[in-house]
């Protein structure tokens, strides 16, 4: 039986983010941009690395507003994307310079897709924000084609990781709403690693992933409440806070 959850995630926010999504700084939003700026490249020279074909057949699981799925457009990937925020869609496609992203509302415990269908699946700071994670990993093992690779990022369960991601958050970011993020929903890396080799995922790489701390930006940040366009993200070996990557889909029955 799963355990009750102390606090609902508030995922109701998205859908009034509207062009805050690309340009606000006074809001956490700001903080997964940054984020962004370290993990797309990484997504992309991994993709490069692992697959010979130079389109591959991308799903951005949770988009919100297209951070991850337009800059695979971009470099011409095929990429499909769905949320559960029409509002979030919207903003994604407006920012989609190659109007080839197939943007789509629907839900990540049931996705609308056919087995086998994709090269790789993201899902970036997503599995913190379900109840159930397991049933979107099963979900994307299912759509996966064998050898295909699943991007993943998200938070470790840990005091730590409460300290910063969401009681730093609420001190030090403007406009950070109630319950952003919630405890009772970060996994720890063993526990998202039992259920990846429970539905045939073998992760292949993995990365803690945290602020550069005590930067110029950072300590702007604490200063103002406000996050500067300089802020950042780097990888690290300790997987305490946060952390991302990147499992393979086997050929197990």
């Amino acid at each position: 039986m799963e355990r009750a959850k102390t606090d609902k995630v508030n995922n109701e926010l998205y859908h009034a983010l509207g062009e805050r999504w690309y340009h606000a700084k006074d809001d956490p939003v700001a903080l997964l941009r940054a984020e962004k700026k370290l993990l797309v490249p990484w997504a992309i020279e991994a993709i490069a690395k692992h697959n010979t074909n130079s389109s591959s057949k991308v799903l951005d699981v949770g988009c919100g507003a297209g951070f991850f799925s337009n800059p695979l457009s971009s470099i011409g990937h095929n990429v499909t994307a769905f949320d559960i925020s029409k509002e979030s869609l919207e903003i994604a496609r407006q920012y989609d310079k190659t109007k080839r992203v197939n943007y789509l509302l629907a839900d990540a415990y049931d996705f609308p897709f056919s087995d086998k269908t994709f090269d790789v699946v993201c899902a970036m700071d997503f599995l913190e924000h379900v109840d159930r994670p397991e049933v979107v990993i099963s979900e994307i093992s299912r759509v996966l084609r064998p050898n295909g690779i699943f991007f993943f990022s998200t938070f470790s369960q840990n005091w730590l990781a409460w300290l910063i991601v969401i009681k730093g958050v609420e001190w030090f970011v403007k406009n950070t709403p109630k319950n952003l993020h919630v405890l009772d929903l970060f996994i720890k890396p063993s526990k998202l690693q039992q259920i990846l080799s429970t539905h045939n995922l073998t992760v292949e790489q993995i990365l803690g992933i945290r602020p550069c701390f005590f930067t110029k930006a950072f300590f702007q940040m604490l200063l103002t409440k406000v996050v500067p366009d300089t802020f950042s993200f780097t990888f690290t070996k300790s997987l305490l806070i946060g952390y991302g990557g990147m499992a393979v889909k086997t050929n197990r029955l």
